[in-house]
């Protein structure tokens, strides 16, 4: 089935970042890094252009750090013993992950500078945002986490199990965004149902324990309550 094939597609891609995060440290920092961006640039309100711009530089950082990680292990399958030409190649590879990294640094600048200046100036001041923007956010944020945690526990598929479960986070933030969004009852509860049902389908196929569905749930929870809180 072409959906069968695409989810299969996707846990194997999936597989691909969770292995870059837990065995590339420089990617852990990426990852840690994007959240920080995302975190400063909702706190001191920048415009929307200029922050696509600081979201499409954190993902050309990854993706090519997710390359250089691709081609030093290509390296070392085709070459079993020290070999310049294979220095080289590695050298370039990381070389090109500088380049990417120093540019995208200094245009973060350009764009943060003057903003966080004025914010320290002027006291502390948090920007505030519409609901539905912080939903989004939020959910890139429990994601990014998500990556980052199964990367730490390292056990299990992206989409087929591991700690915590990815669709309990994403399920249980989506309810917490509905709840702050509609501020209405019935849709609350409706997006909750929809967060348990999806929760314990987790659990009763097998893929999840209970406690890593709950820790999941736990964290889309707190982390969407929190920016909520904090920026809406």
């Amino acid at each position: 089935m072409p959906l069968r094939k695409w989810a299969d597609s996707a846990n194997h891609a999936i597989e691909g970042i969770l292995h870059a995060a837990k065995t590339q440290r420089h990617m852990r920092y990426h990852l840690y890094a994007a959240i920080l961006i995302l975190i400063i640039s909702f706190t001191i309100g920048i415009s929307w252009s200029e922050f696509v711009i600081l979201i499409t530089l954190s993902i050309i950082v990854l993706a090519i750090e997710m390359l250089n990680t691709a081609v030093e292990s290509i390296t070392d399958v085709l070459f079993k013993e020290y070999n310049e030409q294979a220095k080289w190649i590695k050298d370039v590879a990381a070389g090109a992950v500088l380049i990417t990294a120093l540019g995208a640094a200094v245009i973060g600048y350009i764009i943060l500078f003057e903003p966080v200046k004025s914010f320290f100036y002027n006291g502390l001041n948090i920007a505030k945002h519409a609901e539905s923007d912080v939903a989004v956010v939020s959910l890139i944020v429990v994601l990014i986490l998500v990556v980052l945690a199964k990367s730490l526990f390292g056990k299990g598929q992206p989409l087929r199990g591991g700690m915590p479960s990815g669709h309990a986070a994403v399920a249980f933030s989506m309810w917490v965004a509905v709840i702050f969004i509609t501020e209405s009852f019935m849709p609350s509860i409706l997006a909750l149902l929809m967060a348990v049902l999806i929760a314990q389908s987790r659990v009763s196929t097998g893929i999840h324990k209970p406690l890593e569905v709950v820790l999941g749930a736990l964290l889309g929870m707190a982390v969407t309550f929190l920016l909520f809180k904090i920026f809406s």
